[in-house]
């Protein structure tokens, strides 16, 4: 059964035909938070809503420090309230806490609208990782943007009861889905190097943990498909592990297919995407037992992934397990049903909270 308890009421409200996302992740960059939310938007619209997603694209950036790859918008506050105003949307939701994610608090709060924001990112964890600011630090200033708002969204159970255990209100269960029609078992990559191959697949930085992956003693060869700010170090640092950088669309499917297992090591992906991907393409899935994974994985009857402490010891598991099993898995997850959880999660802006 998928994160959709029964005892949550739901605002749906009909007349919501105007939808606002304001978003500090935003194309062209290329995660889970911007995936989730053009692919919400598109299903959105096809229920016959309007919807704009307001992202940096749209302003003045400086690069973010110790990732280029990312913009920030600069000074957005009176910008943003004017394309505010011109789209009169009937809800707003703030998809990210970055300066974007803030002057439209600010807005809102200074307007008297009622707003809905989602935890997508660990925030805390990867100032802590890239900054050494104590995650206590963050979480209070955390608890604040998100208590401005009528609901903050989350993927997982297991992360709705840590955040509620974390003092945050109005948590409220939003679910991902995965794209059935991009990714599935064929066809395979013919990746020319020993079997078993064990891949990872996302973004190349140190909040993902990849050495927990790359120092693994295991069978036949390690490959990585992504890009960012680690990659030339560790190209430097592991020259047996083939990095294919970064692959979309049907090269990226096809490049899930042709390997044996997924490995994910992040321990602090609110969700991960990457893992139903693996699963919609056949891929068995190996991962420590943290949120995400463990909601993920944890709620097939029949095994689809090997969860362990030892990560070692889980992508050996997961070579042992049937990768048919592994599809019907991910087809439980509907973009559809995410759209719908999403758009009852809203608020109408009047509705101050």
């Amino acid at each position: 059964m998928l994160y959709q308890p029964e005892s949550e009421t739901l605002l749906a409200f009909p007349g919501l035909s105007r939808v606002l996302i304001v978003s500090d992740a935003w194309v062209p960059q290329v995660n889970g938070v911007v995936r989730t939310l053009r692919t919400i938007a598109e299903e959105l619209r096809s229920m016959g809503k309007v919807v704009e997603i307001i992202g940096p694209d749209q302003f003045r950036t400086i690069p973010m420090p110790s990732y280029p790859e990312i913009r920030l918008a600069l000074f957005p506050s009176r910008k943003l309230a004017k394309l505010i105003e011109a789209f009169a949307p009937d809800a707003l939701h703030i998809a990210t806490e970055g300066p974007l994610g803030m002057a439209a608090r600010k807005y809102a709060k200074k307007h008297k609208i009622a707003f809905t924001t989602a935890f997508h990112t660990r925030f805390a964890e990867y100032l802590q990782a890239r900054t050494k600011i104590p995650t206590r630090i963050t979480y209070a200033w955390l608890r604040k943007f998100h208590g401005a708002g009528a609901g903050v969204m989350v993927a997982t159970q297991s992360l709705r009861e840590e955040l509620v255990a974390r003092g945050f209100k109005n948590v409220r269960a939003w679910s991902r889905g995965v794209d059935l029609d991009a990714f599935h078992p064929e066809p395979r990559e013919n990746w020319n190097f020993p079997r078993p191959i064990f891949v990872y697949v996302g973004r190349v930085a140190v909040e993902k943990n990849l050495r927990a992956f790359l120092d693994l003693d295991l069978p036949g060869s390690k490959l990585v498909v992504g890009d960012g700010p680690q990659r030339r170090a560790l190209e430097r640092e592991y020259p047996d592990v083939h990095f294919a950088g970064a692959r979309h669309g049907a090269a990226l499917a096809a490049a899930y297919a042709g390997a044996d297992v997924f490995v994910f090591p992040s321990r602090t992906d609110t969700f991960g995407l990457v893992v139903l991907e693996a699963l919609a393409s056949g891929l068995p899935v190996a991962a420590y037992p943290v949120t995400g994974p463990k909601d993920i994985l944890g709620e097939s009857q029949i095994p689809v992934g090997a969860l362990n402490e030892d990560l070692r010891q889980a992508a050996l598991d997961a070579l042992k397990i049937d990768r048919a099993a592994c599809r019907p898995h991910a087809e439980l997850y509907s973009w559809s049903a995410c759209a719908a959880r999403f758009l009852d999660n809203l608020v109408p802006m009047h509705s101050y909270a």
